[in-house]
């Protein structure tokens, strides 16, 4: 029985990764004849799956879309990406999703089995939320979930942990910390904690742990953090970074229609108006970055007539961007490779 209710879950599984399985392929997936495989679609639909076949050589199976949500079958990543997800959207600004994220992230946790839910509510627990941060530029990060939430509960326990770290130069050392909270600001997380090496407080970007944290086994008595929560001691230490650029540029828009599009991103400052009508309102675009191109994908989305302030090589690839634009629009863009333009060697060597 225990043999058939696993291979139950698996087949439930297979059906919600692809819309349509041929017959003897998911009976091969599962390694069991196709008579088997039958009966145990049966069994779903008992259970209350919607499961269509199709019949003939071409013939399958995939689960319909039904009346109510069935229960889903997932992983233990899964299931942490699914929980991360949900409290990153309950402490997002769009108005309903925040409150629905909030009920739904509670049922997720409920149902979860007993050796995930202490983690997950751990994560839960020791995370500390970041409202307002204008970090949708930053890149999504691959997180590994089980050290997310190894460092929750080591965390919530008050237990040393080591790690391996690489730092933004390239440096790679080993760290001996005492966890404090973790905070998640746009896609990035960050563990804040007290380095044991360095005798100091310190924010890691969780991406940049090499391994798993180990624990120690050691406890410790927390200390008290030299700013107002965890969030607020990782928005200075970012705040403290230094930007190669800060761009500047006025848009021909009021400022509140650019502050709805890009507001996410940007400072808008609202500029004195230059006359009356519509076409006299102005607004000031102000951002700090290590990369132009990403504001200028901004300016362009504010679909207003803008002017470039500063810095000047922010021009120079306006000049750029918009030259390859006409010739593209014109039709004459001339048979040049991204090698050729990229001074990439044949052989994909720089």
């Amino acid at each position: 029985m225990a043999n058939t209710s696993s291979r139950t879950l698996r087949l439930l599984s297979l059906l919600q990764t692809h819309r349509f399985w041929p017959g003897a392929e998911l009976a091969d997936r599962l390694g069991v004849s196709v008579r088997t495989l039958r009966r145990d679609i049966d069994r779903l639909r008992d259970l209350g799956y919607p499961v269509e076949a199709q019949r003939g050589t071409e013939g399958g199976y995939q689960l319909a879309a039904g009346a109510a949500l069935p229960p889903l079958v997932v992983d233990d990543e899964e299931a942490v990406a699914l929980v991360v997800g949900l409290q990153a959207a309950a402490q997002g600004p769009v108005a309903g999703v925040a409150e629905s994220s909030v009920r739904a992230l509670a049922k997720v946790v409920r149902v979860l089995p007993a050796r995930l839910r202490h983690r997950v509510e751990a994560l839960r627990e020791v995370t500390v939320p970041a409202p307002g941060w204008d970090g949708a530029a930053a890149a999504p990060d691959g997180v590994d979930p089980d050290l997310l939430t190894g460092l929750a509960l080591a965390c919530r326990d008050a237990e040393r942990v080591r790690f391996g770290y690489t730092a933004g130069s390239g440096e790679r050392t080993e760290r001996h910390a005492e966890p404090h909270r973790l905070v998640m600001l746009g896609r990035r997380w960050y563990l804040v904690a007290y380095d044991l090496t360095r005798h100091d407080w310190r924010s890691f970007r969780l991406d940049r742990i090499t391994g798993a944290a180990r624990p120690t086994g050691a406890r410790f008595r927390p200390r008290e953090l030299p700013a107002a929560d965890a969030a607020a001691f990782v928005r200075a230490g970012i705040g403290q970074l230094p930007t190669p650029y800060r761009v500047e540029a006025v848009v021909r828009a009021p400022a509140g229609a650019v502050r709805a599009r890009i507001g996410r991103w940007v400072t808008v400052e609202e500029v004195p108006r230059e006359g009356p009508g519509p076409d006299g309102d102005r607004c000031r675009v102000v951002m700090s970055t290590d990369s132009l191109e990403w504001p200028l994908l901004a300016l362009g989305m504010t679909g207003a007539e803008f002017e470039v302030i500063g810095p000047p090589e922010l021009h120079d690839l306006l000049v750029e961007w918009s030259e390859r634009f006409l010739r593209a629009a014109a039709g004459t863009v001339p048979f040049r490779s991204f090698a050729d333009r990229s001074g990439m060697a044949p052989d994909g060597r720089w």
